[in-house]
């Protein structure tokens, strides 16, 4: 009989529920899946992914911290009565950015 050792996490429920939710879908459980990366560090030698900080320009970084601001509720966003007027307001952008 193979023996087990246990290992405790503290993690929060969100993203073990998150996490429970995209193993089962691949068959797997929780455990299997924190048994795989381990198996998988050792034969690496190391983490089995690159870690790196994510590097956006400018305009991306802007325009999360928009989504953010939108997200928490600090800045309203925009509504359009239709698609045709959202197409509208971003034809007027594109038109203004080219003129400069």
């Amino acid at each position: 009989m193979i023996k087990t050792a246990n290992i405790n996490i503290r993690i929060d429920p969100v993203t073990k529920a998150a996490a429970e939710k995209l193993f089962s879908s691949f068959g797997i459980t929780l455990t299997d899946a924190v048994n795989i990366f381990l198996r998988k560090s050792i034969m690496e030698g190391g983490l089995p992914f690159e870690m790196k900080q994510p590097c956006y320009n400018e305009e991306t970084e802007a325009a999360l911290k928009e989504a953010r601001e939108i997200l928490s509720g600090q800045i309203p966003a925009k509504r359009y009565a239709s698609a045709r007027a959202l197409f509208d307001e971003l034809d007027k952008e594109k038109d203004g950015e080219g003129s400069r």
